[in-house]
């Protein structure tokens, strides 16, 4: 067990010295793999288990959802999402963030990504929000909440590769995620409605051209149905059981090209920077998936997986106690590593450990999804900060943006309790 904890701490000191993650795990392993199996058949093991994993089925899922997300903003779909939804929401206060929530649920069902669609989000709404006057609690806060919905709504892209790296139906665990999405974006909602109450001024109303019924008719047939077709060949195809998740992102990608051409905006310049975006994403996450299965393989041979499984099992406390203690600890994690970095690290040790507790695999998988959701935007060193700090007004400080995602993050926690409270809602 004592080399698998020199594997442990050879990659964090190789992550400490700036070491990209893909390139520190690659060496942690081949280093611990020589010393854990002895000589070079260790190294050409480990290759040939890790390269069962980067050929499965289930992964080519990923591509094709970080294309259906590229191909959205290049082709600028998105864009006219958001000017129906303006003109649909018409004159109600605060109506810029309620649309952020609202446009933000829905391509968190086309991207599948929280970078993409927190950058997205940011550089649609900030610009214009900040036009009209609205404080900075109320542009930020929605936009850093809200970009975190694609770890949950499907089709994420995270939980794709959490399913297939965990051993668990992808299907299932991406059904899961719909009604604690959606529960979580009416959270964000109550948010903003308090907020506007409490500080009309922090979201000032604006005199809007009322939009005639035909035009809003208009608007809602041709800007926003149409993305129904790509959430039905991605969700719908797998609750109806049409399709695999890999089939139903393979569908999806194709509805998405459709739609753009229908548009007359699939034009070769959308198409190049969509398929640039994609292939650039998808080797650095198919990198870091090879270099996990090494990982784990290299913990549960050491012993240290099943050690720490033991050790948790002895501790004087229920289940759901050492629940949380696993969730506070992705949370830390997300103060220093990725997303795909902390799976990595904590499949091998939490997955085991929840299956002792009798926890179900798919309940736990959401609950994992909603830790690195957190992760993302937990002061002082969650990633979303940066990113929206970078893309907000001038004068913008990181405590600004920390203030103004507090709440979201509040929601996010009340729900983890109905997550514990009602485990029903992830597995009906």
């Amino acid at each position: 067990m004592s080399a698998g904890v020199a594997v442990f701490l050879l990659l964090f000191a190789f992550m400490a010295m700036g070491v990209p993650v893909a390139f520190a795990f690659l060496a942690a392993n081949l280093a611990g793999a020589w010393i854990i199996m002895g000589g070079w058949p260790g190294p050409l093991q480990a290759v040939d288990n890790a390269t069962s994993l980067i050929t499965s089925f289930t992964l080519v899922a990923v591509p094709m959802f970080i294309f259906m997300g590229a191909l959205l903003f290049h082709s600028g779909l998105a864009i006219r999402v958001f000017d129906a939804l303006e003109t649909l929401f018409g004159r109600l206060p605060a109506r810029l963030s309620y649309i952020t929530v609202a446009g933000g649920a829905t391509f968190s069902t086309l991207t599948g990504s929280t970078m993409a669609n927190t950058a997205m989000l940011g550089s649609l709404m900030i610009p214009e929000m900040s036009r009209r006057g609205y404080a900075r609690h109320m542009s930020i806060g929605p936009i850093i909440g809200t970009g975190g919905l694609a770890m949950l709504i499907p089709p994420s892209a995270l939980g794709v590769l959490l399913g297939s790296l965990a051993g668990l139906n992808i299907g299932a665990l991406l059904i899961a995620g719909i009604i604690p999405g959606l529960i979580l974006a009416a959270g964000y909602s109550a948010v903003i409605y308090v907020q506007a109450r409490i500080d009309p001024a922090s979201a000032p109303t604006y005199s809007v051209e009322r939009a005639v019924v035909k035009e809003r008719l208009r608007m809602l047939a041709f800007n926003i149905l149409p993305l129904g077709l790509v959430v039905f060949c991605v969700v719908g195809f797998i609750v109806l059981g049409w399709a695999t998740p890999s089939e139903a992102a393979a569908f999806g990608a194709l509805s998405v090209a459709a739609l753009a051409a229908a548009a007359r905006r699939l034009t070769m310049t959308a198409l190049k920077a969509a398929l640039i975006s994609t292939v650039r994403i998808s080797g650095m996450v198919f990198l870091l998936i090879l270099s996990s299965s090494v990982f784990g393989q290299l913990m549960a041979f050491s012993g240290v997986s099943s050690a720490a499984v033991e050790w948790s099992l002895g501790l004087e406390a229920g289940p759901y106690a050492k629940l949380l203690l696993m969730f506070a600890v992705m949370l830390a994690l997300g103060m220093f590593l990725d997303q795909i970095s902390i799976l990595l690290l904590t499949i091998p040790v939490f997955f085991p450990l929840a299956a002792s507790m009798g926890f179900d695999s798919v309940w736990f998988g959401v609950v994992v999804l909603l830790a690195l959701e957190m992760s993302l935007t937990t002061p002082p060193f969650g990633l979303l900060l940066f990113l929206m700090q970078s893309v907000a007004p001038k004068g913008t400080t990181l405590g600004h943006v920390i203030r103004a995602a507090l709440p979201y993050l509040a929601c996010d926690a009340l729900l983890l309790g109905v997550l514990i409270l009602f485990p029903a809602i992830t597995l009906t």
